[in-house]
């Protein structure tokens, strides 16, 4: 491994709302875009799932 490898910036797993975009690049920023277009729609799921607990509950309370 050359001294170089350890000089490159590790790209990050997580974004931070608010965090200052202007040093990341166009494929940095498309990473992003993709890593949290997955978290919402894994949020959304989780959501629905839970809606659904919701309703069925409602539904055993009211019989």
């Amino acid at each position: 491994m050359s001294m170089s490898d350890d000089d490159r910036p590790k790209r990050l797993a997580a974004h931070e709302i608010g965090c200052d975009l202007t040093l990341l690049s166009v494929d940095e920023l498309s990473y992003r875009v993709k890593l949290l277009q997955e978290e919402i729609e894994r949020l959304e799921e989780e959501k629905k799932k839970k809606s659904a607990g919701r309703l069925a509950a409602e539904n055993f309370f009211r019989s």
